[in-house]
């Protein structure tokens, strides 16, 4: 059998590369589920789950790859792992009576606070029994090199069903290919790289061809990849409190808040969902800075904080792959200002420019502008990219499913998603909707935000602020008069 493996994007590369002992690189959840067929017997059946799993996992190989490198370039790469175990990844633990919601966020606390095994697949499902209502829960961890937020939505639909059927098909057989040796994985990326040269170089007839439009579309790129850097890259964010040295140890935190409360709001102001979120995110910190300053006004006054908002750039022949296709918006948020509608204003004239000057294709170009640049390089920049703080946090809002979802016959009752935290990030937010809600999973460092409640609280202050603040009305503008011509014949 010949050998086989994938080269990683440098996006998905740079996320390894941004990984320390105390920035760990992993996306992931907690799933509730209510109860069901699964969970009929003493706890939960975990042989049914596995076995389900088992059965649709041909449908995402990456989940039994592990990473392998390519000698002196340093470049990492996929390659099945000889030595998979479906058990290592799909895992069983209970809480302790009663089950609580605090007890299952210190777990998923703990649990995200330990890095992946790079030697194994870079995935974790650990199925949690005990919980009050006779339900369970779900906590994943996938590293982000595998994954993006709309990937894993398609991903999501592959593990779960859309009926609380539990009849489970025989999962299909696989045999692992053959992982390069060292030796072999250098010469190969030689020839592809040769490869590569000598087509680009037969193509030229081609190219010459439609070198008008390459030159249009690029000096597009172009003008959207300055836009982008003009945002706020190049330049660090506000030292605030919810910026700090970052240990390795995570809490997690979560909030429900009504979808149809937020798109009251968003018809009321006529802006996007997206935009009310961010609205709410701004009321957030804006409250809990001040609060950390006993209640003085003046600690938000002239601060410069940004927030990072993946956007993605994922086409829809793309849809079901694994991977990163995602670009960031650097979008600053109006913290000093006091009023409500003003701030949700502000957030959307923001949102409006970064849409107007494409600065998510800006982004994506200048990712894909490093292609074929060495590990090292991508490496280095990568790491002095997050020191330089460009940003003070990361916001994600990812639309999901309005219809209900099984796992094993059980109901998910939520979702709550977890962003990783870049250096000196205290806090990440990520949001999900299912069902008539949006789900919010806060992320934070044990060693800056000690007590996460305090943003939670804050979140849902702001979200009733917008609730009652009325839009802005502006008055129609005079229409002109015109001068009627005099009838004609007349002087």
């Amino acid at each position: 059998m010949t050998a086989h493996y994938e080269r990683l994007s440098n996006l998905d590369a740079s996320f390894l590369a941004l990984e320390t002992r105390s920035t760990h690189m992993h996306v992931g959840a907690v799933a509730l589920f209510g109860p069901g067929p699964a969970t009929e017997g003493e706890g939960v059946d975990i042989d049914l789950i596995r076995r389900m799993i088992e059965a649709k996992l041909h449908l995402i190989p990456r989940y039994r790859q592990r990473l392998a490198t390519v000698p002196l370039e340093r470049h990492p790469v996929w390659v099945d792992d000889e030595h998979f175990h479906l058990d290592y990844h799909v895992r069983h633990t209970a809480l302790p009576h009663p089950g609580t919601d605090d007890q299952l966020k210190a777990l998923a606390g703990r649990l995200m606070s330990q890095q992946l095994d790079r030697s194994k697949p870079l995935w974790e499902f650990i199925v949690v029994e005990g919980l009050a209502d006779g339900g369970f829960a779900v906590i994943t961890k996938i590293h982000h090199c595998m994954i993006d937020g709309v990937s894993g939505i398609d991903l999501m639909a592959v593990i779960l069903d859309f009926t609380d059927e539990t009849e489970v098909g025989a999962p299909e057989p696989w045999t692992p290919r053959p992982a390069p040796t060292g030796s072999e994985l250098a010469v190969k990326e030689v020839s592809r790289v040769i490869s590569s040269v000598v087509s680009s170089v037969t193509d030229l007839p081609s190219v010459a061809s439609g070198i008008g439009d390459v030159a249009t579309d690029w000096a597009h790129r172009a003008k959207a990849s300055a836009a982008s850097l003009g945002s706020g890259w190049l330049t660090p964010s506000a030292k605030t409190a919810l910026n700090g040295d970052v240990g390795p140890g995570r809490t997690f935190e979560w909030v429900d808040v009504s979808l149809e409360d937020v798109k009251e709001i968003k018809n009321r102001h006529s802006v996007t969902v997206n935009d009310v979120m961010l609205g709410v995110v701004a009321g957030a910190v804006r409250r809990y800075l001040i609060d950390d300053a006993d209640g003085d006004e003046s600690a938000v006054e002239g601060i410069e904080f940004r927030v990072m908002a993946p956007v993605s750039v994922r086409a829809a022949s793309d849809r079901g792959t694994l991977g990163n296709q995602v670009a960031m918006w650097l979008i600053e948020l109006p913290v000093a200002e006091p009023d409500a509608t003003k701030r949700l204003a502000a957030v959307s004239a923001a949102t409006t420019e970064l849409k107007e000057t494409d600065q998510a294709l800006g982004a994506s170009t200048l990712v894909s502008g490093a292609t074929g640049a060495p590990a090292v390089l991508v490496s280095l920049g990568a790491r002095l990219a997050a020191r330089a703080r460009p940003f003070n946090m990361t916001v994600t809002n990812v639309p999901g499913p309005q219809f209900p979802l099984y796992l094993a016959g059980s109901p998910m009752l939520g979702t709550y998603p977890l962003v990783p935290l870049w250096q000196s990030h205290g806090i990440g937010v990520a949001m999900f909707s299912l069902m008539g809600k949006i789900h919010i999973g806060l992320n934070t460092a044990r060693d800056v935000v000690v007590d996460p409640r305090r943003f939670a609280g804050a979140l849902v202050h702001a979200l009733d602020e917008l609730g009652q603040a009325e839009p802005i009305v502006t008055e129609p503008e005079a229409k002109p008069k015109v001068k009627k011509a005099p009838p004609m014949g007349t002087r």
